[in-house]
Formats: C-alpha cells, structure tokens, sequence
C-alpha cells in the first residue's frame, strides 16, 4: 500500500520517529501537524516542521491510521520457505526518500543462508546505501536485523553494511527504474 497524494495530519498521542536522513531518534509530540509523504512497507513517512520523519507501521495509530499488526509465520517452514520470507521481509524495507525497497533499489549486494546444527539458519546480508554520507544506513541495517530475529529458523545472523562495490543506478531493478520515472 502506498499513498499517492500528500494527506494533512495531527499527531494524536506522543510516538517515537527517526528523522531521515539522520536517523537520530525523536519523540514527535502530540498535536503536531504535518502530511504523510508516503505509506510503504511497513512505515510512514510524514514531514512536520520542515524535517522528514519515519514512523513504524505498529505505531500508526498516532497519525489515526489502523496499527499493522505483527506478521505470522509457519511454525516450521522449509529451507525453501525460509529463503522466500526473508527475501519477502528485505522487499518490505523501504528507503525513507525513494519510494522503492532496499531490494529493488539495488541495496542488497548478499543474502546468504548457512545451516545450522540446531535445523535453523545462519543469514548473512551485506548491503549499501544510496551515497556514502547517508545517515540512514544504520537505521535501514538495524531494520533488517530487527526483521530477521522475528523470523522462524533464523537462529543467527549478520547484518553487514558495504560501500564496496558503491552503489549506482544500475543496481536497480527495471521495475525501480519505472516506477522513479527512468525508463
């Protein structure tokens, strides 16, 4: 779900924020006003007083949208399963200014997956960001992270963040492409 227009809103209780392109950690107070630039994922991104901030889906209700629950899972999926609701997870990540996934823009240059003697799976990512200087990077990483520790038989995992090789645009999918206006 994305929102296609700019929507007016006022904060009905406190909620914690990241501030793009930052990251830092912020308590946007209730009763401030602002619009949503965009609904991806799992997230919001709402501008107020001239910054931009990220708001968790879980948090919603603070913006008067309906909270997203959390996700289920099979109890005990396939290696096969594993792989796609990893994969599926990375695709739900979306970079607060763009309006693509990490995986579609490109940003995930590793995802490997090792068993484990436990029947579980180590995962490896290595993955970028758009330019060197973003301050997003460790947000988008710890993103992941809290992503793949919710995730049935991911008993382990490294989240890794690259600059080599750097990012470019041709990294990003045809359909990243598209949807940005660069085909």
């Amino acid at each position: 779900m994305q929102a296609s227009r700019r929507e007016p809103v006022e904060l009905k209780r406190s909620v914690r924020a990241l501030m793009v392109p930052s990251g830092d950690e912020v308590t946007l107070e209730e009763g401030c006003s602002g619009v949503i630039t965009q609904q991806l994922g799992r997230s919001y991104s709402v501008y107020i007083d001239g910054s931009l901030f990220r708001i968790d889906g879980v948090d919603a209700d603070a913006i008067g949208k309906e909270p997203m629950p959390p996700k289920v899972y099979p109890e005990h999926p396939t290696e096969e399963e594993v792989r796609k609701i990893v994969w599926d997870e990375l695709r739900e990540i979306y970079d607060p200014e763009i309006p693509c996934s990490i995986v579609e823009l490109g940003l995930v240059y590793t995802c490997d997956f090792t068993p484990l003697p436990s029947g579980g799976f180590h995962v490896f990512i290595q993955m970028t960001v758009t330019a060197p200087g973003c301050g997003m990077g460790e947000q988008l990483m710890r993103e992941v992270a809290e992503r793949l520790e919710k995730l049935p038989r991911v008993d382990d995992f490294k989240v890794e963040l690259v600059y080599d090789p750097p990012w470019s645009m041709s990294k990003m999918s045809e359909a990243a492409r598209l949807q940005l206006g660069m085909i």
